[in-house]
């Protein structure tokens, strides 16, 4: 009987042993807590600048800043969407996402086709652009795309498809240290963006995926071709309905 006792004191003394301490555990619970606040405080941050920018334009994005610091200044001036020619704006939509206005963010059907084709080519849409060009950087690691794909929708659910577009027209960069629709557009033609032609708009347009390798004034012959047919597309989806969502 008394080795019992003895047994059941060593076996209680051990698990007193084991336990941690009541300091041990408020100093852990202290660190999560601490830990969670510092992973809350970004994501609320950008959530506030969503809904910000709703009806505040953006004041810079990480491209600009660091275009103007390497360049030592920048050509931009931000205009709205309505003092852009329409014809422009559908052909930037028909060069870089023409079903922009039938997605929620991700263009399911281009992420399979650039799947099956290996990955060669990109399925970004206008929507992943504009939040990458805002709140991001630019790219290719796994991390910025995790990002992207979680305030994506966040930006949709907040902002109009207009106001998405009037977003990306304002920060995407046409040339080196051109930065806008408007400046661009004087840049490249010497003309407000409401005056643009529709084949100036879509060589305007033909050079977003590599701005700085092209030359909408000086467009190579195979640049012209592309413009070309994103000219026709630009006019293919005004009329089967797929600007309705950005047009008045």
């Amino acid at each position: 009987m008394a080795r019992a006792d003895t047994a059941k004191k060593r076996s209680g003394k051990s698990g007193r042993a084991k336990a941690k301490p009541p300091a041990v555990r408020r100093a852990w619970r202290w660190f999560w807590r601490r830990l969670l606040l510092v992973l809350m405080v970004p994501v609320v941050v950008v959530l506030l600048a969503v809904l910000a920018y709703r009806f505040v334009d953006p004041p810079t994005t990480h491209t600009m800043w660091s275009e103007k610091r390497r360049l030592g200044g920048l050509d931009h001036q931000w205009i709205g969407i309505e003092e852009v020619s329409p014809a422009t704006v559908r052909a930037v939509v028909a060069a870089e996402d023409a079903n922009y206005c039938l997605h929620w963010g991700f263009d399911v059907d281009a992420i399979r086709e650039a799947l099956e084709d290996g990955g060669t080519r990109g399925a970004s849409t206008i929507s992943q652009q504009t939040v990458k060009n805002v709140f991001l950087w630019q790219g290719r690691s796994w991390f910025r795309k995790a990002l992207e794909a979680l305030i994506t929708p966040a930006a949709e659910a907040v902002w109009s498809k207009r106001r998405m577009l009037e977003i990306y027209l304002n920060v995407a960069e046409f040339d080196e240290g051109v930065f806008g629709i408007d400046a661009a557009a004087y840049h490249y033609f010497g003309v407000p963006p409401g005056d643009l032609s529709p084949m100036q708009g879509a060589l305007l347009a033909s050079v977003l995926p590599n701005p700085k390798q092209r030359s909408a004034s000086r467009p190579t012959a195979n640049l012209r071709k592309r413009a070309a047919r994103i000219a026709d597309g630009a006019a293919t989806i005004a009329a089967d309905g797929r600007a309705g969502c950005f047009e008045d």
